[in-house]
């Protein structure tokens, strides 16, 4: 039970520390992500700082063993003259009388401490040993016990040696210090040895040496910092005028062609500011022309439709007379008749589409939307279609859900769309069946056109909604469209927010999609049908 509840306030601590943190981390994500200033002030952190520690751990490490090879240099040259010192003083010591020994070592030891030396305050231990038995003469309790096992071994071995230790201080608390060890020849012989300690506290240095970290840390904390600032500043005088370079080129892609930079000095900043109006100038002169040229195109489209529509009438007024009474006309001019009301006929679609595409040019068409039916829509243009698609030996196959998809839609122009892409569906095909398909989701509807024809090279579908464009020029239209169906239709799906797409594969035919919200101004972030077909027959493949 104890474990689970650890367990389970271990996790919700664990929660809790996410929850605060994670706002964080992606503020930091995001400022790093989206300024300039930012990334290089934090890198020239990072690298100033891996510099600041690598120069401050060289340097501290130096300046620590030259502040310890002085002290030891000083302690050892201290020993020595203590062990010729107590040489004297030791001389023709009495074997075996402990009392007499005792004294001496302590004399000794307080002669000692008496006549200091170079390397600061220390303490002295003296030990005379005669086979397992050893009497001590420490300057202090304790510090007799505290002496290195290997730093004895090495004087016991009859050399001079040294060891950094913990030794008890005056308190009993352990304090670095340099231990020196040296054997002292006092005129014994046999298995009597007299042996010499200098415990030199290391307090002055460990504080000496704590005083030049934090002056290290510092120092390179305010390097760090004053690097940093250095790359900081310097940073942003150099993406200050890039960013108003960036706001000054967003306002002109806003339409805000009078906007200009100011220019400062001669630097490269300047020219690269020059440059840029520069370039801006000659981009409002090249728009300014284009807009005139597209003004005056479709000034030209709808006055030329205008303009034709009376005499199209008239005209077709009297190929309606001649039509009716091509009966009793000789038969090549019946057969003219004919032709004539067929070609006019032709002839005011392409007005009606030229009248059409002048309105969205001049951004005039209005969508007149209402509560619609889109499987009735689909129903009514397959049926309109079917003669035609027998003329081309092709089958309409329609496939819609059983419960009706209610869309707000402008009614007759999605109906426009249909019937363009299937007509265009029938065309292409070669006789074999085209395939309507309609679904929806909470949020879109879609229907999708497939034919199994010549189909669409990539590059073709990149052109299929211009207007005017054909994939093949040389090939004979059929239906006899004005080339501006797609073009329209392209349009019509964009008036409703919606969208129209097209995939193609040379010999396994080609799909167009429309997709568009249930309701007028949804937003779309899916469709509801794949645009590639889930199955696609290969080239070559039987039908």
């Amino acid at each position: 039970m104890v474990a689970r509840r650890l367990r389970r306030r271990g996790a919700a601590l664990s929660r809790h520390i996410q929850a605060v943190t994670r706002p964080w981390a992606r503020r930091a994500l995001h400022a790093w992500r989206s300024s300039l200033q930012v990334r290089i002030g934090a890198i020239t952190m990072v690298v100033a700082g891996t510099v600041v520690i690598i120069v401050s751990l060289v340097l501290f490490s130096q300046i620590r063993d030259q502040l310890l090879s002085v002290k030891r240099q000083a302690a050892v040259d201290q020993a020595q003259v203590g062990v010729r010192y107590a040489q004297g003083e030791v001389a023709g010591i009495a074997t075996g009388d402990r009392s007499t020994v005792r004294s001496t070592l302590d004399r000794t030891v307080n002669q000692l401490r008496q006549r200091g030396g170079a390397a600061g305050d220390f303490d002295v231990v003296m030990i005379y040993r005669t086979g397992d038995v050893e009497i001590p003469g420490p300057s202090r309790p304790y510090i007799y016990q505290a002496l290195p096992d290997d730093l004895r071994a090495d004087v016991d071995a009859g050399t001079q040696s040294y060891k950094y230790d913990e030794i008890p201080d005056e308190t009993g608390d352990p304090r670095p210090s340099l231990v020196v060890g040296s054997p002292v020849s006092g005129g014994t012989v046999g298995v009597e040895q007299i042996e010499l300690y200098y415990i030199f506290p290391l307090a002055q240095e460990a504080e000496s040496l704590s005083l030049i970290r934090s002056t290290v840390v510092i120092s390179g904390l305010a390097l760090t910092l004053f690097v940093v600032g250095i790359g900081v500043l310097v940073t942003r005088l150099v993406v200050d005028p890039v960013r108003r370079a960036a706001g000054t080129a967003q306002r002109l892609a806003e339409g805000q062609l009078e906007e200009r930079m100011t220019v400062r000095g001669e630097d490269d900043l300047a020219r690269l500011a020059t440059s840029f109006n520069a370039m801006a100038d000659s981009l409002q002169r090249q728009i300014t022309q284009l807009e005139g040229l597209s003004q005056l195109q479709q000034r030209f489209t709808s006055d030329v439709s205008h303009e034709l529509r009376t005499p199209l009438t008239t005209v077709q007024m009297a190929a309606d007379v001649l039509h009716e009474a091509r009966e009793g006309f000789a038969p090549h001019v019946a057969r003219s008749a004919e032709l004539l009301r067929a070609e006019l006929d032709r002839f005011e679609g392409l007005l009606t589409d030229l009248l059409e595409i002048s309105r969205y040019d001049a951004g005039a068409a209005v969508l007149e939307a209402e509560s619609t039916d889109l499987g009735a829509l689909v129903a009514r243009v397959a049926a309109g279609m079917y003669a035609l698609a027998g003329r081309h030996g092709c089958e309409l196959v329609v496939e819609r859900p059983d419960e009706d998809v209610i869309v707000e839609v402008d009614g007759r122009r999605v109906e426009r769309i249909l019937r363009n892409l299937v007509g265009n569906a029938i065309e292409h095909g070669a006789g074999h069946p085209v395939e309507i398909t309609l679904a929806a989701s909470r949020s879109a509807a879609a229907v999708t056109v497939r034919d199994h024809g010549v189909g669409l090279t990539s590059a073709e579908a990149q052109h299929v909604f211009d207007r005017f464009w054909r994939a093949d020029p040389s090939r004979v239209r059929s239906v006899g469209g004005s080339g501006l169906g797609l073009s329209i239709s392209l349009e019509d799906a964009r008036l409703h927010g919606g969208w129209l797409q097209v995939w193609g594969q040379p010999g396994s035919g080609a799909q167009f999609r429309l997709t568009v919200p249930l309701t007028v101004g949804g937003e779309l972030s899916s469709s509801p049908l794949p645009l590639r077909p889930v199955v696609v027959r290969r080239p070559g493949s039987p039908g």
